[in-house]
């Protein structure tokens, strides 16, 4: 399913759970790791000009240094390390295209309130595969060995992004015997409900429990266990909710729901859950 798994690290605290978690799915399902560290060359804008190859050369002994300890932890896979220089979004989206990756791991260090940091974000919205952030140890509170993934919250609004991601979602409830947690959303955000006719609102429910009645009869088939529900609210609360609800280890979901959100914008609800998440997020454009 992952046969090349690119691992991006900046060699903080925060890349430590990004890298146990590569670690973690390179043995299950025998992957090759390419482990990545981007000089940021924007820099440029606040470092005296005489001084930025300096700075440039420190972070690189820096970046490799953050690669050799990535080996000896992860010493029982293969792993290919290199340093670039660039804009750090892009060099790892560039270099999982290149290396013909089928996974991106990347921590979600962020430097205000949130979890979600600019680099983890712009992946996400750009990168051509799946992409798992991972909570750093320091915002997540639902913190455990990385030994399991038994319980997987799938969010479905009935577009194309949603259903690669159900699909995903199964091979991966296939692969570690998990649970499909299926939820619909029905967003009170677009439709004001306690205006609405009963009949709108019976509507939009009948929608939501199709959706998630075909993804549990898709699961059953293929004997994957699963459950499924049907919520009313704010879809972003609601899927965080619901992964509280069953201690989840992990949440997949498409990046672009049913707005025909251009393919360069991220969709608000998977920005929201990205950023106030703390279980890992596997997305899919």
């Amino acid at each position: 399913m992952y046969a090349r798994v690119l691992i991006a690290t900046d060699g903080s605290r925060g890349a430590e759970a990004a890298i146990e978690y590569g670690r973690f799915f390179a043995n299950r399902f025998g992957s090759a790791v390419e482990a990545l560290y981007v000089v940021d060359t924007d820099l440029k804008s606040v470092v005296d000009s005489g001084s930025v190859e300096t700075v440039f050369e420190r972070s690189e002994k820096a970046g490799r240094h953050a690669l050799s300890d990535l080996d000896e932890r992860m010493s029982d896979v293969d792993v290919s390390s290199e340093v670039r220089r660039g804009k750090p979004y892009e060099q790892i989206v560039e270099h999982a295209f290149s290396r013909d990756a089928d996974l991106i791991i990347v921590g979600t260090t962020g430097t205000t309130a949130n979890h979600l940091g600019s680099t983890a974000e712009r992946v996400v919205t750009l990168a051509h595969v799946p992409v798992l952030t991972v909570p750093t140890a320091e915002t997540a509170t639902n913190q455990r060995a990385v030994s399991r993934v038994d319980d997987i919250v799938l969010p479905l609004d009935g577009s194309d992004t949603a259903e690669r991601a159900a699909e995903h979602a199964l091979d991966l409830a296939e692969h570690f015997g998990s649970t499909i947690h299926a939820l619909y959303v029905v967003d009170t955000t677009v439709y004001d409900l306690e205006d609405a006719s009963r009949s709108i609102v019976g509507l939009l429910r009948e929608a939501g429990e199709r959706t998630v009645e075909t993804v549990a009869e898709t699961a059953e088939s293929v004997q994957v266990s699963s459950t499924w529900r049907v919520a009313r609210g704010r879809p972003a609360a609601e899927i965080l909710a619901r992964a509280d609800a069953v201690d989840a280890d992990l949440i997949v979901m498409g990046t672009r729901g049913q707005g025909g959100l251009s393919d360069r914008l991220l969709g608000s609800t998977t920005r929201r859950v990205l950023r106030d998440s703390e279980y890992p997020v596997l997305s899919l454009s």
